[in-house]
C-alpha cells in the first residue's frame, strides 16, 4: 500500500521539487514509535539526474569564476535562512532522531555558525606564489573538483551536512547530498533556505533513500569527481574501495572509540562533568564520544562512586520535555545493537555499575530509550571495549603509569580524539603527543571550532573537515608557470 502522497517528502534534483511514492521510506519519531511521514526513496534514474544537474551549475560559467565575494555572500543568506528557520529546524532533527530540544537549537546555530566561517574563508583565501628556481614567475591556484557528493549520518544531521556543503560551495563546486534515511529533513529543508537565498539552480541537489542503493549510485556515478562521507568504518571502506576504482579522492570521517583519560592529580570535579558530558550527551550517538575511560588506580574507585552516582541522576525523558538531559536512542535497531553489546559485555565477566537497561517509566516505553551504562571489570581486549558501541555505554578501566596508559589507550583500531585530564601541563604534553588521534583535548573534552581541522587516525578516516583546510579539502591545486626572460633561448 503506497503512502499518502500528501506525507511524502520530495527530493531536490536542480531547481524542481520530486516526489517517489514507490519504495517511501517511513521516517519514525524515536521517542514514540509514530511514523512521522514518508520519504522519497530516489530511483538510478534520480541519482543520473541530480548527478548531471550538478555537472552543468558546476560547468555554468557565471558560477565558476563568480568573484569570492559574491559566493560567500550567498553563504551568509544561506545562515540567515538558517536563523530565520531556527525553530523548525530543530523540531525536524529532534522527531527524526531524539535529540534533546536544547541540543537541537544548538546544532541549529552551529549550522549557521558554519556557513559563515566558510564564507569567510571564501573571501579571504588566496592563491599562492612559489619560490621560483629561474626567470620565472611560478603560481598555485586551486581549482574545485567539479560536482562533490555529499554522504552524511543520523546523529547529528545539521552540522554534518553544513561542514560539507558549506565549504564545498566555497570552493567553487556543486554538491549531490545523500543524507542518512533516518534523518532526511534537515538537509531538504536548508536545500529549500538555499534556494530561496538564490543559490544557483543545480548546484545543491538532494537524493534520498539507503545508503546501500542511494548512496552506492552515488558514489559509482561517473560524473562524482570527488565524495565526502561520514558515517561507520566499514561503509568508509565500501566507499574507499568504489572510488578508488575510479581514482577519485574521498574525505572520510569515521568511527570512534576514544581514550578518556583521568590522572591522580586532575581536578576531579571538572573531570567527571567532562566524562558525563563526553559519553552521554546525545545518548552516546558521537563519533568523539569518550567511551573508554582509563583512571589511574589511586583514584579509580573514588572516580567510579563519582561517576555511578552521576549516571544515575541522568533525567531519561522525552526530548522535548523540561530538563530533559538525555532523549531516546535514534533507531530502535541502534537500541538492539547497543543491547546486544551490553551482553556481550556481561557475557565476558563484566560489572554493571549504572543502567544496563531501558527505563521502566510508562510515558518512555513506546520510545528506543535506554539508561546511562557504566560497565567495570572488562580488559582492553573484550568486545565492549574495542569495538563502537555508539550509544550512552561507557567502559571503565584502571591503569599504573604513562607507558601503561600509552599501551592501552593506542590499542585500538581508532584514532579519532583522546582526553587528558591532570594538572601537570608537561604530562599532559608528554601524553597528548603519544596518544594516536587526530583530536586531543587536556583538561576539557568535546570543545569543537570550526575554524579548526578535525579528521582521525587510522581506521578513523582520512582527511580533516573544518578549518581553512576544510575548503582546500574540496580543491585541486594547479600550477601556473609564466617566463620573464623576454630574450631567446
Amino acid at each position: 500500500m503506497r503512502p499518502d502522497p500528501e506525507l511524502v517528502k520530495p527530493m531536490l534534483i536542480g531547481e524542481t521539487w520530486i516526489t517517489r511514492e514507490t519504495d517511501a521510506l517511513p521516517s519514525i519519531n524515536p521517542a514514540t514509535s509514530e511514523v512521522n511521514y514518508h520519504v522519497s526513496t530516489s530511483t538510478k534514474a534520480d541519482v543520473d539526474m541530480a548527478v548531471a544537474s550538478a555537472r552543468a551549475a558546476a560547468d555554468e560559467p557565471g558560477w565558476r569564476t563568480m568573484q569570492a565575494h559574491k559566493r560567500a555572500r550567498l553563504l551568509h543568506k544561506i545562515a540567515d535562512g538558517i536563523d530565520a528557520n531556527s525553530d523548525e529546524l530543530a523540531r525536524l532533527q529532534m522527531l527524526e532522531n531524539g535529540k534533546v530540544w536544547r541540543e537541537c537549537q544548538s546544532q541549529v546555530a552551529g549550522a549557521a555558525s558554519v556557513y559563515r566561517y566558510f564564507a569567510a574563508a571564501c573571501e579571504t583565501l588566496g592563491s599562492e606564489v612559489t619560490p621560483a628556481r629561474g626567470d620565472y614567475l611560478s603560481m598555485t591556484v586551486y581549482e574545485p573538483y567539479g560536482v562533490v557528493a555529499a554522504i552524511t549520518p543520523w546523529n547529528s544531521p545539521l552540522t554534518m551536512e553544513a561542514q560539507k556543503i558549506a565549504p564545498a560551495l566555497a570552493a567553487g563546486n556543486a554538491v549531490v547530498l545523500k543524507p542518512s534515511e533516518v534523518t532526511p529533513s534537515a538537509g531538504l529543508a536548508v536545500a529549500r533556505i538555499a534556494q530561496s537565498a538564490g543559490v544557483p539552480s543545480g548546484l545543491l541537489n538532494v537524493v534520498t533513500g539507503p545508503g546501500a542503493t542511494v548512496g552506492r549510485e552515488l558514489v559509482a556515478h561517473p560524473g562524482v569527481r570527488m565524495v565526502s562521507f561520514t558515517g561507520g568504518t566499514a561503509s568508509g571502506r565500501s566507499i574507499a574501495g568504489a572510488a578508488a576504482q575510479r581514482l577519485i579522492p574521498t574525505a572520510l570521517e569515521l568511527g570512534g572509540k576514544s581514550p578518556h583519560i583521568v590522572f591522580d592529580d586532575a581536578d576531579l570535579d571538572a573531570a567527571i562533568t567532562g566524562i558525563i558530558d563526553g559519553i552521554f550527551q546525545g545518548s552516546g550517538q558521537s563519533c568523539v564520544a569518550g567511551s573508554r575511560l582509563f583512571v589511574q588506580r589511586r583514584i579509580y574507585d573514588e572516580v567510579v562512586e563519582r561517576l555511578v552516582s552521576r549516571a544515575d541522576q541522568i533525567r531519561v525523558d522525552l526530548p522535548d520535555a523540561d530538563g530533559a538531559q538525555m532523549g531516546p536512542i535514534a533507531t530502535f535497531r541502534q537500541r538492539e545493537h547497543i543491547e546486544a553489546m551490553i551482553e556481550s559485555a556481561r557475557s565476558d565477566g563484566a560489572e554493571i555499575l549504572a543502567g544496563g537497561y531501558r527505563p521502566q517509566e510508562e510515558r518512555l516505553s513506546a520510545g528506543a530509550f535506554y539508561r546511562p551504562t557504566l560497565i567495570a571489570g572488562l580488559s582492553n581486549d573484550a568486545t565492549a571495549v574495542r569495538e563502537e558501541i555508539f550509544g550512552p555505554v561507557l567502559c571503565i578501566l584502571p591503569f599504573d603509569n604513562e607507558d601503561d596508559l600509552v599501551g592501552q589507550a593506542n590499542d585500538t583500531a581508532y584514532g579519532l580524539a583522546a582526553g587528558i585530564w591532570t594538572a601537570d601541563y608537561r604530562r599532559g604534553w608528554r601524553i597528548a603527543r603519544r596518544l594516536q588521534a587526530g583530536t586531543v583535548w587536556i583538561n576539557t573534552y568535546k570543545q569543537l571550532s570550526i575554524s579548526t581541522p578535525f579528521g582521525g587516525f587510522k581506521d578513523s578516516g582520512i582527511g580533516r573537515e573544518k578549518g581553512l583546510s576544510g575548503v582546500r579539502l574540496y580543491q585541486q591545486s594547479k600550477a601556473l608557470y609564466w617566463q620573464l626572460d623576454s630574450s631567446p633561448e
